[in-house]
């Protein structure tokens, strides 16, 4: 695949470009982002479908700025679809054969349930599920699948889109319970027509609407993590909200802490998407940041793996190790350091009792903990720590994230970066559990890095912790023993500290 590929979606209210740079065969991050609100659509819906000379100049001026952004950064392959607007202008394939004429684009038109598809590619591999329905609300469209057991089952695609909503009563001369009204009953209509087996506790919201409403209940309900993919809420709590904001007056929009960028369109949006989750059953949503271009990306990138990352491949993980290039990197070396981790976390069972909770990101946590010394070896645990907190996106719960992050941070004598828990504690576990995770954590990289690959082995008996090796740990016996502890206990050292013949010492 290409080392930078370049994502155009041209949807009915925006288009968007990408470019992701490829940086191993599962390794991947997003280099360039833009947006412009074309409105493709705009004045479309009520004419026939056609798309409308104002809309059609800044579509072009936007891609023609596109070309040029992709020009820039050298990407290597470009790769542009269209949606709802396009699919249904009479007067779609003229607009796109003038574009390749005259900016050399292509422009592939794909149908509500191909635009579903790649939705559902993106959140299978980069949201933490396995089961689950996607809804992607666009300008003219909302686009629809079934994922279970980590499979697109099947995906549909409703006529419902906020451009659409908007210009057929939106822009009418009513009053705003009627336009709900007519609204709601033009919803109700077209949601008669989804499949009954679209149905599930778990919606994954994709695309603008679904990301505004998002980001606006993270701050009301003052989420302590700023970062919106993966951000997961309760349907019940939110269903008031949600029938508020449709009924709405465009300047009363600003108290729903919503961007003013959205008040256009989101009143629309917000209609759709309760809809949608009452219909489906939704008891909570799963806020994605990622959607089409993201999963126009993975069909290229995992087209031999059946458009499915293998089960202990982690892209964000792989990403960031293919960047900021840990000093570890002899894979065995790798392996010694988690098996350590494993046998620690196993002998200390006893009084942590989590059944292993927390082991995914503990061992996640000790694959990154050398990153932040590709940047500076003084001040590597702080740069760990905020590295993976802007790039461990894809995979990973809020809490799974905060928890790595917080890991790489606690280093050295100190288990606990108090302000740093008292910030995130709603998302973090208990102090005692966060205390003896980071204990593992610490001790293992001080085993590790002194132990040279030796067998070690961890016994834990009335309150005595015996660490058992056949080389010397001599390196790591200063930090063990200033080492902070969870609770009172003592720990035993049992290495062997040969040293060589030498009549200098002594020794014959």
């Amino acid at each position: 695949m290409a080392k930078r590929t370049a994502i155009i979606d041209i949807g009915s209210n925006s288009a968007r470009l990408v470019i992701f740079e490829k940086t191993s065969h599962y390794g991947f991050h997003l280099i360039c982002e833009q947006k412009s609100k074309v409105r493709i659509g705009e004045g479309a819906y009520d004419k026939g479908g056609s798309l409308q000379p104002v809309a059609i100049k800044r579509a072009f001026l936007t891609l023609q700025s596109f070309s040029h952004t992709i020009e820039k950064y050298q990407a290597h392959k470009t790769i542009c679809v269209a949606t709802s607007a396009l699919r249904d202008a009479p007067n779609g394939p003229t607009f796109v054969a003038w574009i390749q004429k005259e900016l050399d684009l292509s422009i592939k038109v794909i149908d509500g349930n191909r635009e579903a598809t790649y939705g559902a590619i993106a959140a299978k591999n980069l949201l933490p599920l396995e089961d689950g329905i996607t809804i992607d609300i666009g300008g003219g469209s909302s686009d629809i699948s079934l994922i279970q057991h980590g499979h697109i089952v099947d995906t549909y695609s409703l006529d419902l889109g906020t451009v659409r909503l908007k210009e057929l009563f939106s822009d009418q001369a009513l009053s705003r319970k009627e336009i709900v009204k007519y609204s709601q009953a033009y919803i109700e209509r077209e949601l008669r027509k989804l499949p009954v087996h679209f149905r599930h506790p778990v919606a994954i919201g994709i695309g603008g609407t679904a990301r505004s409403l998002g980001k606006s209940i993270m701050k009301r309900t003052a989420h302590p993590l700023d970062k919106l993919h993966a951000f997961t809420y309760n349907v019940e709590e939110q269903k008031a909200y949600f029938k508020m904001i449709p009924l709405s007056s465009a300047k009363g929009l600003k108290k729903f802490t919503l961007k003013k960028n959205r008040f256009d369109t989101i009143r629309e949006g917000a209609l759709i998407f309760a809809e949608i989750l009452h219909t489906i059953g939704a008891k909570e949503v799963i806020t994605s940041g990622v959607g089409v271009r993201e999963g126009v990306y993975l069909e290229q990138a995992l087209k031999e793996e059946n458009l499915t990352f293998p089960n202990d491949i982690n892209p964000s993980i792989v990403s960031i190790l293919d960047r900021f290039k840990p000093y570890v990197t002899v894979e065995s070396r790798k392996q010694h350091t988690l098996h350590i981790a494993d046998s620690l976390y196993a002998a200390l069972q006893v009084e942590i009792k989590d059944d292993f909770r927390f082991e995914n990101e503990l061992l996640s946590a000790l694959k990154l903990s050398s990153i932040g010394n590709t940047l500076t070896i003084y001040k590597a645990h702080q740069t760990a720590f905020y590295i993976a907190m802007q790039e461990l996106n894809y995979g990973f719960t809020h809490r799974e994230m905060l928890l790595i992050s917080m890991l790489l941070r606690m280093h050295g004598k100190s288990l606990l970066h108090k302000p740093l828990f008292e910030s995130f504690k709603p998302l973090l576990p208990p102090k005692e559990t966060l205390l003896w995770l980071s204990f593992i954590y610490t001790l293992t990289i001080f085993i590790a890095e002194a132990s040279n690959g030796a067998s070690i082995s961890f016994e834990y008996t009335e309150q005595t912790l015996t660490i058992t090796s056949d080389k010397t740990l001599y390196l790591a016996r200063e930090n063990i023993k200033s080492l902070e502890k969870p609770i009172p206990f003592a720990i035993i050292l049992n290495d062997e500290e040969k040293l060589p013949k030498n009549k200098m010492l002594g020794i014959v």
